[in-house]
């Protein structure tokens, strides 16, 4: 299945709690349904980035490690 990823953040080389308000950021700009793209290479986005997707009931599509340790994960802005 191809994802219909609309939007992209690279938080890479970010430490917290930047990856996080940019992701912020960026989400109130999208449209409701549109896919989110974000890649990282802090640790701590693996706690920060589902956490604030459930906070504010986005869906997290795919959360994942690379193999060269960098994080992807896919968002969907939360309809309505």
């Amino acid at each position: 299945m191809t994802l219909d990823i609309k939007h992209q953040l690279d938080a890479r080389g970010l430490t917290c709690p930047e990856p996080v308000m940019m992701l912020h950021k960026i989400v109130r700009q999208m449209q409701a349904g549109e896919l989110l793209a974000v890649y990282a290479t802090d640790p701590s986005t693996q706690r920060d980035i589902p956490k604030f997707c459930q906070f504010l009931r986005h869906r997290l599509v795919e959360q994942t490690v690379q193999d060269n340790g960098e994080f992807y994960y896919v968002i969907e802005k939360k309809m309505g």
